[in-house]
């Protein structure tokens, strides 16, 4: 770890609150521009093209909603600036406007960031086992219904229907383990996973402030209330505007592109750590170091780039040195990889959204390429 860090140019690590603030602001203007925008949508006079354009707001609002998200998530690991206070405030404002508790979420992340593709300990897409896996599969086939399931599961029209519906609520099926972000997800947090599961579905929540859950130590219960607070009061500008403009307004305005956002982020996290080539590893076998360098960067050409920051194209970096400033991601990546070298992944000829329902069909379980290695990897189904 020493030898990547001090591969890193030193300026890289200089956080600059200024320039973050106009990232911030621009992002900021965006959205303003392209709501203004849609407000002239409603004078077109051919419904075919009012449908056209709002399709096409609904989408663009959406990858800057994204892009918010990301400069959010920079906040939360302390990333945009020297000041803790700033860094806070920002990801507060700008989460709670997403509806995402930001104190909660910033703490499970970091629990996340701590236990990378470890599979007793990480809260973020953790697969199951072949044995688990064919171990549920054997328990549904006792069940009428899931004999003829099993006939069509693997049927293309089958399998996008079911993506479509965990990217709007991410419920994390049978066929996959692990987090995502939704708001099903914030209530009911990492249900999938069996050490979740012992605990009443409210003390799993992000909302959940008393301590005695698994996922917030008492002395960050005033923050959890502070994020609480914070999706409450977007909550209720939300519910106001519906009573003021009625739901379809506020729908087609902010709920459409809050579902867009909602789907990215669930690509995003999900192709950072699932591929063929990626190590998951037990408690025994797992280091942090490892954790580190089992994830993957990918390419989503200028989408990613500029308006998503750059989480795509620059995930290994930030494993490793996460308060590394984004707009110096891309020289601090170059750095690393002559470090890291055949431990770097990345995966940028295959184009984003085939890479995302390719490896949502293939990665169903993981198994020993090399019994007894205790590292685990993505099988063939």
């Amino acid at each position: 770890m020493k030898q990547i860090h001090d591969a890193i140019p030193p300026h890289c690590f200089q956080r600059k609150t200024l320039l973050s603030v106009s990232y911030i602001l621009r992002d900021a203007v965006f959205v303003a521009a392209l709501a203004s925008l849609g407000a002239q949508i409603s004078s077109i006079p051919s419904l075919r093209l009012r449908v056209m354009s709002w399709v096409i707001y609904t989408f663009l609002q959406g990858l800057v909603f994204t892009g918010l998200w990301e400069l959010a998530h920079e906040c939360g690991h302390q990333a945009l600036s020297p000041s803790r206070k700033f860094n806070n405030s920002a990801g507060l404002l700008i989460h709670s406007l997403l509806l995402v508790p930001y104190h909660s979420w910033r703490f499970t992340h970091a629990q996340h960031h701590k236990s990378t593709n470890n599979m007793e300990q990480d809260i973020a897409f953790v697969p199951k086992t072949k044995e688990e896996w064919l171990e549920s599969r054997e328990a549904r086939s006792s069940k009428p219904i899931w004999g003829y399931w099993e006939v069509v599961e693997d049927m293309p029209i089958i399998n996008l229907l079911i993506l479509v519906g965990h990217q709007l609520i991410a419920w994390p099926e049978w066929r996959h383990c692990g987090a995502s972000r939704s708001v099903v997800y914030l209530l009911i947090n990492n249900f999938a996973l069996p050490r979740m599961r012992a605990y009443p579905w409210w003390k799993r929540s992000h909302f959940y402030f008393r301590g005695d859950g698994p996922n917030f130590r008492p002395s960050e219960s005033d923050d959890v209330v502070l994020s609480t607070i914070g999706v409450g009061l977007v909550g209720a500008i939300l519910y106001a505007a519906i009573g003021r403009f009625g739901f379809h307004t506020v729908f087609l305005f902010y709920g459409a592109p809050w579902l867009w956002t909602n789907h990215w982020i669930l690509t995003i996290t999900f192709l950072q750590h699932t591929d063929m080539s990626l190590p998951y590893y037990p408690n025994k076998t797992w280091s942090f170091l490892r954790g580190c360098a089992s994830t993957i960067d990918r390419d989503f050409g200028f989408i990613g780039r500029n308006l998503f920051h750059g989480a795509i194209e620059y995930h290994v970096l930030h494993h490793h040195v996460c308060r590394i400033p984004f707009y110096h991601a891309k020289e601090a990546s170059n750095a690393i990889q002559a470090v890291m070298k055949s431990h770097y992944k990345s995966d940028i000829k295959t184009p984003y959204l085939w890479a995302f329902w390719k490896n949502y069909n293939e990665c169903r379980f993981v198994e020993e390429r090399d019994p007894g290695s205790d590292i685990y990897f993505f099988g063939a189904k």
